[in-house]
């Protein structure tokens, strides 16, 4: 006898059970019954088989195995008697409760663990996970795959099914001003991993033109990539686009247009004009990393960048915030002659983005559900964000938020020379909030600011009170003592 790996999973009735992987090793001698039994036993003593697990009918297993049914039945009996198994009429034969695996050896002795979760997460980028329309996505899933041609579960397509690629472009065109077709697009795991591929893979080529705040994460991924970054200036208008001509050397930039991040200015008109020209006159591109741009408040839709120059412009959206970070799917919508140098940088086949969560976007999006769902949630996010505001003005009116207008988080600017005091006073208090230190450019030249970017997406709605109520418990009093 050798190793023996027993299918059931084509069985049905009570003859429906797990797969069994037994070595039938007869190294060790004896019958076997005695083989079989030791199988078992080993199966059971390394885990492999957990307390409660059900057993094939002797009758199935000994027609897999090619052993005489009195064998296995003999040896399911001798089994029970041991203790390793339990037998009842109508449950079949089964592993016992008691039945435990072997006791691991000691290893070295290992530090507990001290970190805990913060008491108040304020941290921004976090959206309300408890808002993710369950019933809606799971009625797209279902259609989705119930018409899905079968070639869609075949190896994936790199630059995205085309049901979601035709989806989105209406949807891009239709909210956010976007000229995209189908064939520009390119679908991809987020943000993150649009840079990745741009860069990486050698589709654009630094140093890149940064704003003098943003995400670290880019950054690092943009370091590990040896881009260099340079900094541009920014104020309550966005970056000042008008310094890139004089950049030696720099023809690609990325911007936050829509929402800068974390400051939260849109960007004007007449530097969105500059920005554009100047990737016109260099030959180069703009990278638009669309961060917000569905959330807004207090003013009227800013529209991409893109729709001012397809041929210069990147756009880069993903679901992160608008939907769920956990789905990851994101796309690029490129200029036509990116399209093939992306995709030789992706590679032959899809190994990012799931093909059914593309179908079921795609649903979502075509149906009407995306649309309601980002209403609904904007004005969630905007009571949230009324609530802070008006907490900060009654409590702490000397600590002004600003970037308030579009998103999901706020800066609140802090007294000159108070952000470190704050943010280990929140570390004690465990509320998790973002010092505005953190997103700084290491060589950006614009004066610092002090400040917290702070989320008010993520707590459940009978945390919010108490999470606002624990941040005004760790900011500074009034400069004055009043």
């Amino acid at each position: 006898m050798t190793n023996s790996w027993v299918n059931h999973a084509g069985r049905t009735g009570s003859d429906l059970h797990l797969d069994l992987d037994l070595d039938l090793d007869p190294a060790g001698g004896g019958s076997r019954r005695a083989v079989l039994g030791r199988a078992l036993r080993e199966a059971i003593r390394e885990g492999r088989l957990a307390p409660g697990t059900r057993l094939p009918p002797y009758r199935s297993l000994a027609a897999d195995l090619g052993l005489a049914r009195n064998t296995v039945a003999e040896t399911y009996a001798e089994l029970v008697a041991e203790g390793w198994l339990v037998a009842r009429q109508g449950s079949g034969t089964r592993v016992a409760p008691g039945a435990r695996p072997a006791a691991a050896p000691r290893g070295p002795e290992t530090v507990p663990a001290t970190w805990q979760p913060p008491a108040h997460d304020l941290r921004q980028g976090l959206p309300d996970v408890a808002s993710f329309p369950r019933t809606a996505w799971l009625a797209s899933a279902r259609r989705a795959l119930n018409t899905a041609p079968h070639e869609a579960f075949g190896p994936g397509d790199p630059r995205g099914r085309p049901e979601l690629r035709r989806a989105l472009a209406g949807y891009l065109s239709r909210v956010r001003g976007v000229r995209a077709r189908p064939g520009t697009i390119v679908v991809c795991s987020g943000v993150a991993h649009a840079l990745r591929l741009l860069f990486e893979g050698k589709v654009v080529r630094g140093p890149l033109a940064v704003e003098s705040y943003g995400l670290p994460f880019h950054r690092s991924l943009l370091e590990a990539a040896r881009v260099r970054t340079v900094p541009l200036t920014l104020d309550e208008h966005g970056a000042h686009t008008e310094e890139l001509p004089a950049l030696k050397g720099v023809r690609a930039a990325l911007l936050t247009p829509a929402h800068q991040f974390p400051t939260g200015g849109a960007l004007r008109p007449d530097r969105r004009t500059a920005a554009v020209n100047w990737a016109r006159a260099a030959g180069g591109v703009l990278l638009e990393d669309d961060y917000d741009g569905e959330f807004r408040y207090d003013r009227e839709p800013v529209g991409a960048v893109q729709g001012l120059d397809p041929q210069h412009v990147v756009y880069l959206g993903s679901l992160s915030k608008s939907l769920s970070p956990a789905l990851r799917l994101g796309w690029m919508v490129l200029p036509e002659h990116l399209v093939e140098p992306v995709l030789r940088a992706k590679g032959e086949r899809e190994a990012w983005a799931g093909v059914t969560d593309q179908l079921t976007l795609a649903d979502f999006i075509e149906s009407g559900h995306y649309d309601r769902h980002v209403r609904r949630t904007r004005q969630r996010y905007r009571q949230r964000r009324d609530r802070l505001v008006a907490l900060l003005a009654r409590r702490a009116p000397h600590v002004k938020p600003t970037g308030v207008a579009a998103g999901l988080h706020a800066v609140l600017n802090l007294p000159p020379g108070t952000e470190r005091s704050v943010a280990e006073a929140a570390a004690r208090q465990r509320v998790a909030v973002d010092p505005l230190a953190g997103f700084r450019h290491p060589a950006a030249t614009m004066p610092a600011r002090d400040g917290l970017v702070v989320g008010y997406a993520a707590p459940p709605d009978h945390g919010l009170g108490p999470a606002f109520d624990a941040l005004c418990g760790i900011l500074p009093p009034p400069p004055d003592g009043g």
